[in-house]
């Protein structure tokens, strides 16, 4: 059995993967939410084993993306968060389990004998209307777009654009594929609008201390990704 364990504190990710290769599990320890993001888009793991605050990217959007693409890997939630609220949110978000640092091993044990019991689900549920690339996530339904844990409104026309670029990452999309499919054929704009609206997109999506995800390609367009 594989499991991947995400925790950023190295005095509980050593001892415990320790612990769980003395149980007979093969382990891999990501310490930062950009390499558990990675790990985990990877597959092949039979359990993630999450801490909910991390660098980067959060435990929690991890498993966003993780139920996002279909994968149903049970996912246990570490976390010193440990309110209703913050549960609810773990389990909408498709954790399966849920255990409040500090903690005891046995239960941590039992908990993850559990999960690798349950029966493979046959039939992986709907994605949810979520669209993803590395850690950028939009809500289409909600006009809401997620970065770093961080939720970021949108205009109907940021969604629309932004969403478009989603679908089809990289790749280089001309001005005139864009102008269509976001104004079509009877709402087309001035020229200069699209580069408006780009600017706006990337200023919200791209704060200070981001990396760039959205490039322009000079005389041609715009391309979501290298």
């Amino acid at each position: 059995m594989r499991i991947l364990l995400v925790d950023d504190e190295a005095e509980l990710a050593e001892p415990l993967s320790r612990l769980l290769q003395r149980e007979g599990y093969v382990v891999d320890v990501a310490i930062t939410g950009n390499e558990g993001s990675r790990l985990a888009r990877q597959g092949g793991y039979d359990l993630l084993i999450l801490d909910w605050m991390l660098p980067q990217v959060s435990g929690l959007d991890i498993c966003r993306q993780t139920r996002s693409q279909g994968d149903v890997t049970p996912v246990l939630f570490l976390t010193a968060k440990d309110t209703v609220d913050d549960r609810v949110a773990g389990l909408d978000a498709g954790a399966d389990d849920y255990l409040v640092k500090p903690f005891e091993l046995r239960e941590l044990l039992a908990r993850v004998r559990a999960l690798l019991r349950r029966p493979p689900t046959l039939d992986p549920p709907t994605p949810p209307d979520r669209l993803q690339f590395e850690d950028l996530a939009l809500e289409e339904r909600n006009q809401l777009a997620y970065r770093q844990g961080q939720s970021i409104e949108l205009s109907e026309k940021e969604t629309q654009l932004l969403a478009y670029l989603l679908r089809h990452p990289n790749q280089v999309l001309t001005h005139d594929r864009l102008y269509q499919a976001i104004w079509g054929d009877t709402d087309k704009p001035s020229s200069n609008v699209l580069a408006a609206q780009m600017r706006l997109l990337r200023r919200k999506i791209e704060p200070k201390g981001t990396l760039s995800l959205i490039h322009t390609v000079y005389g041609k367009g715009y391309r979501l990704g290298e």
